[in-house]
């Protein structure tokens, strides 16, 4: 990782056109306090859909009510209040929907379908927030024809926010990796048709890489066989990918049949983005949110349900009533998780970890059915509220058995993601005794293809496991 910090920065390129020196110079000034915005998740792009935006219902009502502020039967302060709250929606919304996640230099990328989506769930947010204020923020009128338009814009921002990361960055610098057909017929393609990308190298062998980038300063790697994956995972694309270099895949009709949803052309050609870190920040932020909201809500039923289990407990078992226990967290992050005690007191007395089984000997009898109902990972919920787990997600392990299973299952770490989960996919799919590796491929599908949706469909089927006592 070390060699990595000597990537250097892309320059722009010779036919890129600088800016005027009044812009350099006010770009330098606000770019440290830029880079601490970006790094929390603000993006430039956001100010400039809000500006948008707004100015967009305002043209909206002038070209319906005329430019003399005479509209309809509200004063001006009526509709700029209710125009700034709709905006603020719509931005939220738009982060939300992914809209603001950084995006890979290469590679053109459809904005119009997530648009338009993130723009009638818009509209729909501006429609309940007339039920909890009792007024709407734009005319019904005017919101259908805002409704038409927003998409476009929103489409025309991110275009020229691209324009203008190429215009000051420079093309990107390519590296292809490939046998000697598939580099001539890629560069052929990415000169004919991919003017915006420069080829600074190419490499046969994928051990040569890392140097090839390096020397070249490039800023993507294409990689035109299916074979060159596994030659460079995980070692460069770990460290060339933390260095700032971006990794794309070509697709041919093999990896077609996979479902494959996030194809990308570039010089005419099929390519998917490779990503270590599969979840992006909008959604954990959105998964966190929704996490809360849900807890929140159903407090009064589950509070009294672990204070009641604490006194069963209590009276079957004695103390202690909780049992804690390390186990590893996202990111590889250690934490406490709580949960019922049903084994007997000191039930690893050898101090070596052991995985329970269904007929597990150091089971308080009486307490079994705690396991069987999975009801002894109640108490966790108060890690849900701490933010160390979620609702749904991998189950978390013990650190011990992690460092075991990640010698014989590759690709074992990327299921810590996301924060560890009460439930998940492989929970309600699975089984007890699901070997890991298996359950990693639940795991690794749920990090793909995450939604709100999914983790209500997960909760509703683990009421119905823990009801069938299917285990």
């Amino acid at each position: 990782m070390a060699a990595m910090s000597r990537v250097p920065a892309s320059t722009p390129s010779s036919t890129s056109k600088p800016f005027p020196p009044a812009l350099e110079r006010a770009v330098s000034l606000v770019g440290p306090q830029a880079s601490w915005l970006w790094s929390r998740g603000f993006r430039f792009l956001s100010l400039l859909d809000a500006i948008a935006l707004y100015l967009l219902m305002i043209v909206i009502s002038f070209v319906r009510f005329g430019f003399g502020f005479d509209w309809d039967t509200y004063a001006l302060s009526h509709y700029f209040v209710g125009f700034a709250i709709a905006t603020a929606i719509h931005v939220v919304v738009n982060y939300f929907a992914g809209l603001y996640e950084r995006e890979p230099r290469l590679g053109v990328r459809p904005w119009m379908p997530r648009a338009m989506l993130a723009t009638a769930i818009g509209v729909a947010a501006q429609g309940l927030a007339f039920v909890v204020l009792n007024r709407y923020l734009m005319p019904r009128l005017n919101l259908a024809v805002f409704f038409c338009l927003a998409s476009f814009v929103l489409v025309g921002n991110r275009r020229l926010s691209r324009q203008l990361a190429r215009r000051r960055q420079g093309a990107p610098r390519v590296v292809l990796v490939g046998a000697d057909d598939s580099l001539d017929l890629a560069t052929r393609h990415l000169v004919e048709s991919d003017r915006d990308a420069r080829i600074v190298g190419s490499v046969g062998s994928p051990h040569l890489l890392t140097t090839c980038v390096v020397e070249n300063a490039a800023t993507d790697v294409l990689l035109l066989d299916v074979t060159a994956f596994g030659s460079v995972y995980p070692e460069p694309l770990n460290s060339l990918d933390g260095a700032g270099v971006g990794f794309l895949q070509r697709v041919s009709a093999r990896e077609t049949l996979l479902g494959l949803k996030t194809v990308r052309q570039v010089g005419g050609m099929p390519f998917v983005p490779l990503r270590l870190h599969t979840v992006p920040n909008h959604k954990v932020r959105l998964k966190r949110y929704f996490d809360l909201i849900v807890v929140t809500l159903f407090a009064p039923l589950w509070l009294p349900v672990i204070g009641i289990l604490s006194l069963y407990v209590l009276v079957r078992a004695g103390r202690p009533v909780f049992y804690r226990q390390r186990r590893v967290g996202r990111d590889g992050a250690e934490f406490e998780v709580v949960k019922f005690r049903t084994m007997i007191p000191n039930a690893e007395e050898d101090g070596r970890a052991r995985l329970a089984t269904l007929e597990d000997e150091r089971i308080v009898p009486s307490l079994a059915w705690l396991r069987r109902m999975r009801a002894d990972e109640l108490p966790q919920l108060f890690n849900v509220v701490r933010g160390e787990m979620s609702l749904v997600g991998p189950r978390p392990e013990r650190p011990e058995l992690v460092a075991e299973i990640v010698k014989r299952v590759p690709g074992y770490i990327r299921r810590n993601e996301l924060p560890p989960g009460l439930t998940g996919l492989a929970q309600v799919h699975g089984r007890y005794d699901t070997d890991a590796e298996y359950k990693l491929g639940y795991d690794l599908q749920y990090l793909v293809n995450w939604s709100i949706v999914i983790d209500v469909q997960i909760l509703l089927r683990t009421v119905w496991v823990v009801l069938s006592r299917r285990v």
